[in-house]
C-alpha cells in the first residue's frame, strides 16, 4: 500500500505532505550534489547533511504524542512510523555515504567504527534503529506481543541521546544546532513525564514545561563549551539571556515551548475539545504500527 495512504486504503492528505516533506531534504541534496554547490569536501558536506536530518526525523517521530496531545491532532499519528522509518534511511545514506568517503575500503571503516567513540555510539544508533524498524510491522507486534514490543520500543529514548552525543561530538567547536536539538528532546521528555505524572496539559503547565526546557537547554550548552573547549561557563550561560548576537538555542526552545502553549490556550478558547489531561501510557516508539 502507498505510503501516503491511510490503513483503510484512502489517500492521506496528511501522509502525503509528510512522505513529500521527508523526501524533500534527500531530493535537495541531490540537486546540490548535481549542481555543484556542495563546497570543496562534497562528500563531507553530503554526510554531515544526512546526520543532520537523521537527528531532526528522530525528533520530529518524537514529538507525534506530544503535539496530538497538546494541539489536539489526534489523526497526526498517522505520520508516526513514516517518519521513524525515514530517520533510519537518513542515518544508512549517512554510514554509505560514510563508506564513500573511506574509499570503499570496508575494513578500514569497521576500524574506524571500532576506535572512535563518536563513530561508535553512531553506529550502534543505527542498528537500534534498524531493530526498530524492522518490528514496526503489524505482524510482528502480534509475534512477539504487545507487551514486549513496547518494551522494547522503549530503546529510541536512549538511541536519540546516542545521536544527539554523536552530533555533539562530531561538530566539535560550534555545538549550537546540537544544543537545539538536544534542548528539544528535553521538552519532548518533559512533556512525556507530564503525562506519565498526569499532570494536566493546560497553557499554564506547558508555559513551566518551556521555561524549564530553555534552562536545561542553556545550562547544557554551557556544560559542553565549559568542559570541551575550555570557554568561561558564565559567559555562555549569560550569551542565552542577550539577543545581541541572535537568538541562542535555548530562547529558541523557549519560543517553541510557548508557541505550543499558544496553540493549545487557542484551541481552548475556540471551544476545541479537551484531550489534554495527563495520563499515563505506554511509551511511543520510533517507528510504530499503532496507526
Amino acid at each position: 500500500m502507498p505510503p501516503w495512504n491511510d490503513r483503510a486504503g484512502r489517500l492521506s492528505v496528511l501522509k502525503l505532505v509528510f512522505f513529500l516533506g521527508i523526501l524533500a531534504p534527500g531530493a535537495w541534496l541531490l540537486c546540490q550534489a548535481l549542481a555543484g554547490t556542495l563546497g570543496s569536501k562534497p562528500v563531507t558536506e553530503a554526510i554531515h547533511q544526512s546526520g543532520d536530518w537523521t537527528v531532526r526525523l528522530l525528533l520530529v517521530s518524537l514529538a507525534v504524542t506530544p503535539f496530538r496531545y497538546a494541539l489536539d491532532w489526534p489523526k497526526l499519528i498517522l505520520i508516526r512510523r513514516m517518519v521513524g522509518v525515514a530517520a533510519l534511511a537518513y542515518v544508512v545514506i549517512h554510514l554509505g555515504l560514510y563508506v564513500v568517503d573511506q574509499g570503499y575500503d570496508l575494513a578500514k571503516v569497521t576500524s574506524e567504527i571500532v576506535r572512535r567513540f563518536y563513530l561508535t555510539i553512531g553506529f550502534v544508533a543505527l542498528v537500534g534503529l534498524a531493530v526498530l524498524a524492522a518490528t514496526s510491522t503489524d505482524a510482528m507486534i502480534k509475534r512477539i506481543g504487545a507487551v514486549r514490543w513496547n518494551r522494547l520500543h522503549q530503546i529510541v529514548y536512549g538511541l536519540t541521546v546516542l545521536a544527539l552525543l554523536h552530533f555533539f561530538l562530531q561538530s566539535k567547536i560550534d555545538v549550537t544546532e546540537p544544543s537545539l536539538m538536544a534542548g528539544l528532546f528535553l521538552w519532548l521528555i518533559g512533556f512525556r513525564l507530564m503525562r506519565r505524572f498526569a499532570v494536566r496539559i493546560a497553557p499554564w503547565q506547558l508555559v513551566g514545561l518551556a521555561a524549564v526546557a530553555a534552562i536545561a537547554t542553556a545550562l547544557l550548552e554551557t556544560l559542553w563549551y565549559a568542559t570541551m573547549t575550555g570557554v568561561m561557563a558564565s559567559r555562555v550561560f549569560m550569551a542565552n539571556f542577550s539577543i545581541d548576537i541572535g537568538l541562542r538555542p535555548a530562547a529558541w526552545v523557549l519560543v517553541a515551548g510557548l508557541a505550543i502553549a499558544g496553540i493549545n490556550a487557542l484551541r481552548r478558547l475556540t471551544g476545541e475539545p479537551d484531550r489534554g489531561r495527563g495520563r499515563r501510557r505506554s511509551p511511543e516508539p520510533v517507528a510504530s504500527a499503532a496507526e
